[in-house]
């Protein structure tokens, strides 16, 4: 690298570093959503050179060397962090975002002629067994849908006659999350898009897990799965190749090109999970964060939650005004405060703070002046 090239680099580098500072916002989306800032830093330095190899990441060949080893060193991060090492399971990352794992899945676990079982806890759980259907007898094992999905069933009775049996264990819109999951005698898949990493579980409970990476992980365009290989190949089905999970495995994630970026910015933040001390550390300041703030909603006159406070999430906070009259100024003051993607779902309406694992608890407690502010305005 020449004097010169260098010098543009660091300065430029150190101009994305002062801007960040001065404009960053409190971001509280769902997804795609907060990431930590070293991530962002990181990859961005990569788009123009990538560990100073010369070429950008958005450039690399996904067949070269040094993409291979970040696969690779991804995967690796995955099982460890999951506790799932030499237990049988694979890593993919694919394409499609978890709305393609509704459809692939019954078509890699649902026999001819077999069942397969779904719980119904919110609008991505509705959606993966509604593209179920489509493949064959699918029965609703339980839904919360009579409260609007503000609780999580429990007491559930599962066949042992099912092929597997699909639950999502944060529901993203509605605010709630499985503190306990139910114990099954066949395969059990989870949908983890937005709070995989986020605590401590067993995760070997699970026979495949997958999750949209543009949450907890990494920008929009990869899927993470964690697939138990011995599932697998027994539906009796013929399926086109780009939906066969053996497939995949077998190329190990690369039959078709990868979604390179997303791949290497996901490895990224599985770095910084090991260096913030693994799920366990990340998972105390997680509950912190959600306590901050579900204990101003229930102090607060003016605010409610909406979610059964037995099965809250630590993700995805959500509350809504009690009158109405005071949404223009909660929001004024919101803006004022660089606060951003309050807003809840559009099916839903009133405010849902995501607090994934990158937000820190001083955004939090920015979101909790704000909501005071208010009481003491009106």
């Amino acid at each position: 690298m020449s004097d010169s090239w260098l010098i543009y680099f660091v300065t430029l580098s150190v101009l994305l570093q002062i801007e960040w500072h001065t404009m960053k916002k409190h971001n509280f989306s769902a997804g795609p959503s907060i990431l930590p800032q070293e991530v962002f830093q990181k990859a961005s330095e990569s788009v123009l050179d990538l560990n100073q190899s010369g070429l950008s990441i958005l450039e690399i060949s996904h067949r070269s060397d040094a993409f291979t080893e970040i696969l690779d060193q991804a995967k690796a991060l995955v099982l460890q962090h999951l506790q799932l090492e030499n237990k049988g399971y694979h890593v993919l990352f694919l394409q499609g975002g978890a709305s393609m794992e509704f459809c692939r899945i019954p078509q890699n676990l649902l026999s001819v002629g077999g069942t397969a079982g779904y719980i119904n806890t919110g609008t991505w759980a509705t959606n993966a067994l509604h593209e179920a259907k489509l493949w064959g007898n699918v029965i609703e094992l339980a839904s919360s849908a009579d409260r609007n999905f503000s609780y999580i069933p429990k007491n559930i009775y599962i066949p042992s006659s099912l092929d597997y049996v699909h639950l999502t264990s944060n529901n993203t819109i509605y605010g709630t999350q499985y503190r306990n999951f139910p114990k099954v005698d066949v395969p059990l898949v989870c949908d983890m898009s937005s709070d995989i990493f986020s605590r401590v579980l067993d995760f070997s409970v699970f026979d495949m897990i997958y999750a949209g990476a543009q949450k907890n992980l990494g920008p929009a365009g990869t899927t993470l799965l964690v697939i138990k290989e011995s599932i697998l190949g027994k539906t009796q089905r013929t399926l086109p190749s780009i939906m066969d999970y053996q497939k995949h495995i077998a190329k190990e994630s690369m039959f078709n090109t990868p979604a390179v970026f997303s791949i290497y910015v996901s490895y990224l933040t599985l770095q910084w999970i090991t260096n913030q001390g693994g799920i366990s550390k990340l998972e105390k300041i997680n509950r912190k964060k959600a306590e901050i703030l579900y204990n101003e909603i229930d102090r607060n006159p003016l605010f409610e939650g909406t979610a059964d406070r037995a099965d809250r999430s630590l993700m995805n906070v959500t509350f809504v005004l009690k009158d109405s009259q005071h949404q223009q100024r909660f929001e004024e003051l919101c803006v004022s405060a660089d606060i951003s993607g309050i807003k809840g779902h559009r099916t839903v309406g009133g405010y849902r703070a995501s607090i994934y694992n990158a937000m820190p608890i001083e955004s939090v407690q920015v979101l909790v002046n704000v909501m005071q502010e208010l009481e003491q305005q009106v």
